[in-house]
């Protein structure tokens, strides 16, 4: 039984060019297609469950599976679970992830094809302490680290073992926190620190990664590690993406398909795991949703060493007038779209934020309510107050009153019509027609223009990218909604293709809207919840609009200390209502207390069946009875005077 290859061609054209590596009988770097993987959340000394779901990992498509081995009989016991696969026909590499004992990982080493070590806890301690290193001190921190990391290498050389060198951000040491912070600096450099040792004895069997549960850390720092391999090194590592804790349900693909698509855009990622809170084998189709919308559209080529890769995200906003609440510093808008519905209630608001009161013939707005409509056809009911409604203009035309709804123009319309809004007009816009539309209104009041960027499918991101640049240096400043299309093969595939696209663009200084058109097919139930719940999760993930509360969850594997997937939803179910708090629910103390300090509180395994809370990274109930846990969270919350009651 071998490991099903996404497909031979699934190499994303102009990719960095990186050394080879060999992890078994599989090969890594951009010569090959990206491997995609995952990891087991079962006891690894559970020989027979740790099996099974490698098997079934497998069969759903993953070239590598790893497993925990936070101890060295944990360690030994991957020779068990090696055996009975290949007893069972079953080849696939096994990584053992290795967190505090090196003993661990140079047992490992001696049995499996590829070694994961975390820099930040493999020699080192995190205490949250700040320590003042002289250079002195520094370099003899550096000299106990490589004595601690050649035996393992000199395993790996013997051995034929590959390793990950894996950063996570949520675990850097208080020896790199204190020199330089927590940064992608910091991030970059606790990786580079063991790359050298590895350098030092001529061993080059390496992938590195560099994962965050924030997808912007996660991709500037994969861009200043590639800057330092290529000023330093002369050549490039693979690498392996990943947004670490990424959660569940659309939360933990939106995080994944921006944090992993704007790399591989950029050429940069070779191979991927997509971090959720559910069984394992979930992981693998979402990775192939992600894979398969950069697999070439010309070629196979790849780029030098030494090629700048155009960075994938931009700290500013591209500067737009503003129009009613649309552009300037206004928050992006959402518009949510029912063309297609034949008969709309004030019921069928709910889906999108706004809850109709027959009693108070009021309007109850939530924290994500769509800020504009498009229909096909005109209310029969009166709407909230609050919300922007448009029309295509062939109807908006005809109404007497012209004042309630905007109109969507095509661009010929808008030329020719002598029936314009005197507040706002939406012009519907394919990228590709931007130049031209440049050309012709240049010099021409605008004052009541919105742009709505057709983004034409599965088209590159980064051609439109270049299409919106034009507009940018015309100095127009007109607002500009991005228009997103489905790609509706799966539920995956229709979270990822919306996430990828609009995060890309957003992430390039587009924050003034995002419209996402609704896939054709009717196989997906709730669509205008649906929609409207990844409208908001592309903003709240790219940090362009806060509308919910963020959950930092780890997915489960071997180290977890109590049920992850019940539990994270519990917490979902008690605390989603709370506008911009972030909480993080770790199975463990490997990255709990690391992650912390990017929450506002902390919900983490301390032993069986045990719960430590946090407040930021601050421990303030220690040892908590998991049953009620979830109470004392909310008690907490409160405490620190965070929480609202539910609406």
């Amino acid at each position: 039984m071998q490991s099903e290859v996404l497909s031979l061609d699934a190499r994303p054209s102009n990719r960095l060019t990186t050394v080879d590596v060999k992890a078994g009988n599989l090969l890594l770097g951009s010569s090959f297609p990206i491997r995609l993987q995952t990891m087991t959340t079962t006891d690894t000394m559970d020989t027979i469950a740790t099996v099974d779901q490698v098997m079934k990992c497998v069969d759903a498509g993953a070239d590598l599976v790893r497993i925990t081995a936070p101890g060295l009989r944990d360690a030994e016991n991957l020779l068990n679970i090696q055996q009975s696969l290949r007893k069972n026909g079953c080849f696939v590499p096994l990584v053992a992830d290795i967190h505090f004992t090196p003993n661990a990982a140079e047992a490992a080493a001696r049995i499996v094809e590829k070694v994961r070590i975390n820099p930040g806890n493999y020699a080192d301690k995190k205490k949250f302490e700040s320590i003042d290193y002289n250079d002195d001190a520094y370099q003899y921190e550096l000299d106990r680290i490589r004595s601690r990391f050649v035996p393992l290498i000199k395993i790996c050389k013997e051995y034929g073992t590959a390793l990950r060198i894996g950063t996570n951000h949520g675990s850097l040491s208080d020896r790199i926190m204190s020199r330089y912070g927590d940064s992608p600096i910091g991030m970059v450099e606790s990786a580079m620190e063991f790359l050298r040792i590895a350098e030092d004895l001529n061993f080059y069997n390496i992938v590195l990664s560099m994962k965050s549960s924030n997808p912007l850390v996660m991709i500037g720092a994969y861009h200043l590690l590639v800057e330092n391999m290529q000023q330093e090194l002369k050549h490039c590592y693979p690498l392996h993406l990943g947004v670490t804790e990424a959660g569940d349900t659309e939360q933990g693909r939106i995080k994944s398909a921006i944090g992993i698509g704007t790399l591989l855009e950029s050429g940069i990622g070779d191979t991927i795991r997509v971090s959720l809170t559910e069984a394992p084998e979930f992981e693998l189709p979402v990775c192939r949703s992600i894979v398969q919308r950069y697999s070439p559209r010309s070629g196979s080529a790849t780029r030098s060493p030494e090629e700048k890769l155009n960075h994938s995200f931009r700290q500013d906003r591209v500067s737009t007038a503003k129009i009613l609440n649309i552009g300037a510093d206004r928050p992006p808008i959402v518009v949510a779209d029912f063309s297609g519905i034949e008969e709309i209630s004030s019921a069928d608001f709910a889906a999108i934020g706004y809850g109709y009161n027959e009693l108070t013939d009021k309007w109850n707005i939530g924290h994500a309510a769509a800020d504009y409509i498009f229909l096909d056809r005109p209310l029969s009911f009166s709407p909230p107050g609050m919300m922007g409604m448009i029309l295509p203009f062939q109807v908006w035309r005809t109404l007497p009153d012209k004042e309630t709804y905007f109109p969507l123009f095509e661009l010929d319309e808008y030329k020719s019509s002598r029936y314009t809004s005197g507040k706002a007009n939406m012009i519907l816009l394919n990228y590709l027609e931007i130049g031209s539309f440049i050309a012709e209104f240049e010099g021409q009041d605008l004052s009541k223009v919105v742009l709505v960027i057709d983004t034409a499918g599965l088209s590159p991101a980064k051609d439109c990218i270049k299409q919106l640049h034009l507009l940018e240096i015309s100095k127009l400043q007109v607002p500009c909604i991005l228009r997103a299309y489905p790609d509706d093969r799966s539920m995956d595939d229709l979270i990822v293709n919306y996430a990828a696209y609009a995060g890309e663009l957003i992430l390039n200084g587009w924050k003034d809207g995002i419209w996402l058109v609704p896939p054709v097919s009717n196989e997906f139930d709730h669509l205008p919840l649906v929609l409207n719940n990844i409208a908001f999760g592309i903003l709240q993930v790219t940090r362009a609009r806060i509308s919910g509360t963020e959950y930092i969850s780890c997915p489960s594997c071997g180290r977890t200390l109590f049920d992850l997937q019940t539990t994270t939803e519990k917490v979902r179910l008690a605390t989603n209502h709370l506008k911009g708090l972030k909480i993080a629910i770790m199975g463990c103390i490997v990255n709990g207390p690391g992650e912390m300090a990017d929450a506002d509180f902390g919900y983490v395994g301390s032993g069986p069946g045990r719960i430590s809370l946090y407040r930021g990274k601050d421990m303030i109930r220690r040892n908590v009875a998991s049953e009620v846990a979830v109470d004392m969270l909310i008690d907490l919350i409160k405490e620190y005077e965070m929480w609202e009651e539910p609406p």
